[in-house]
């Protein structure tokens, strides 16, 4: 089992989602996070004043999946998150050690 975390522009979620729904993926946890990269925040002007924003804001998507869809599900994103553009995001893959269904008691992938 292996945990896809990534971190993508916050605009891009739901073309995300429906790609991953397409192959199969049945749940994911979403989080409204902030965060800086290659582009190390950017400037803004309110009210005459400019700002420096030093976090962008970004959306970052956890997946529990078994071991042999980990790569559709990274290639899935990837290409469903691409904007082209500085920011668009990175995505880690984790071993996930031991997954429980708590309504059922089911465990590992059964669980996921």
């Amino acid at each position: 089992m292996k945990l896809v975390i990534a971190a993508i522009k916050p605009f891009k979620l739901d073309e995300v989602r429906e790609a991953l729904t397409e192959i199969g993926v049945r749940g994911m946890m979403v989080t409204e996070i902030k965060g800086f990269g290659a582009q190390s925040g950017h400037t803004e002007i309110y009210r005459g004043a400019e700002y420096t924003v030093n976090f962008v804001p970004k959306v970052k998507i956890e997946i529990g999946v078994a071991a042999e869809m980990v790569d559709q599900v990274v290639e899935t994103i990837e290409k469903s998150a691409r904007t082209g553009k500085i920011g668009d995001g990175k995505i880690f893959v984790l071993n996930i050690e031991k997954a429980v269904r708590v309504r059922t008691g089911e465990t590992d992938d059964d669980a996921l």
